[in-house]
């Protein structure tokens, strides 16, 4: 009997390890993979199981996008319901400085960060703070590396996005601007908001791409309108949709999206001047503490299935080669873009920060 007993406790046990074989083998990225491959995302798992855990911080992906990827996520690489991806929403700003007191103090906790301050990361990149790890997904965002919207090796980015002029088609039925010239008074004073640069690394950003098309006579004219200043993408959208705002200045198609879907009218322009790419540029910092699991999330997060789960829900402009938005009027293809170039990887953060200074000048003496 105790003979029985004993096989019967090793045939269970051998058929757990089977079936959890079969489950590892099971998983979608291990399958039509060559072998090669297949031996590399089988090791990251592996070490990802171990780890347990990741922690992503990012400056847009709201809660409810992310709770879509982190499930999509774990069945791509069967990872079990107990595998957590620690998530914070916070804004850019905040996250710049929670990054750099990491780094100081040589304790690092955020494993991965998505976040549209291309100059501040190519710098990050140059002092030895980001991780390198040549993601297999890099091989499609080659439009992304030549117009150093990224840095192959370093990061690409998870999602882009645009600061355009916005407005509510119920409260601004006629408005049917198409370029940024056509925003100058047409709204009353005060009615008119604008991201506050002043507060906001990817604000100061834009401001920074537009001047080298519209000069600083168009900001001059546009501070005359007497715009309040707003800092949460989120609340710009909100404003219009209460009537508060008649216009935004800097609103975000991703907002639009997500109100929209929630009954709103919000309309906005593509610029004929063109438009400034924010990209959320998404790497792992050197010294991360779950670094298996960090690799899979880049590789996922750039990946098609990935990339198809975020713009869906972010209305996020991908930047991965022939990609087929879900959602092109809110998010279109990147080659459909005019996209105002600028050199991030020559311009550091010192000139965006006096910039900003020269903009709290004029919009908030």
């Amino acid at each position: 009997m105790a003979s029985l007993r004993i096989f019967c406790m090793q045939f269970a046990l051998a058929a757990a390890l089977l079936a959890g074989m079969a489950r590892a083998e099971d998983a979608p990225a291990l399958q039509g993979v060559s072998a090669e491959e297949k031996a590399r995302v089988q090791k990251l798992i592996d070490g990802a199981k171990a780890e347990g855990a990741f922690s992503y911080w990012d400056a847009v992906i709201q809660p409810q996008s992310n709770d879509a990827l982190v499930a999509a996520f774990r069945a791509h690489y069967g990872l079990p319901a107990s595998f957590k991806v620690n998530y914070t929403l916070s804004a850019t700003g905040v996250l710049v400085t929670r990054i750099e007191q990491e780094i100081s103090a040589k304790r690092i906790t955020i494993d991965l960060a998505g976040i549209a301050s291309p100059s501040w990361v190519f710098e990050r990149v140059a002092a030895g703070d980001i991780l390198e790890y040549d993601s297999p997904e890099y091989t499609n965002y080659g439009k992304v590396f030549e117009q150093d919207l990224g840095l192959k090796g370093y990061f690409a980015f998870n999602g882009g996005y645009i600061f355009v002029p916005m407005w509510n088609s119920e409260t601004l039925p006629n408005f049917k601007g198409t370029s940024f010239k056509d925003v100058i008074n047409a709204v009353p004073e005060g009615r008119l908001s604008i991201g506050d640069s002043g507060k906001s690394v990817t604000y100061i950003a834009t401001h920074f791409g537009l001047l080298s098309v519209l000069g600083k006579d168009y900001f001059a004219a546009i501070s005359k309108m007497k715009p309040p200043l707003v800092l949460r993408s989120e609340s710009i959208a909100a404003r219009l949709v209460s009537g508060e705002d008649l216009m935004a200045f800097t609103g975000m198609p991703t907002r639009a999206y997500q109100f929209n879907q929630k009954g709103a009218k919000l309309k906005f322009m593509m610029p004929e001047e063109g438009v400034v790419l924010m990209p959320q540029s998404m790497f792992i910092l050197k010294g991360s503490p779950h670094p298996n699991a960090a690799k899979l999330w880049v590789d996922f997060m750039l990946s098609e299935k990935g990339q198809t789960i975020l713009v869906k829900h972010e209305a996020l402009i991908s930047g991965r080669a022939g990609f087929k938005s879900p959602i092109p009027d809110y998010a279109p293809p990147i080659e459909s873009l005019k996209i105002i170039r600028i050199d991030w990887k020559k311009t550091p953060s010192a000139e965006l920060i006096k910039e900003r200074i020269e903009w709290a000048k004029l919009f908030s003496p």
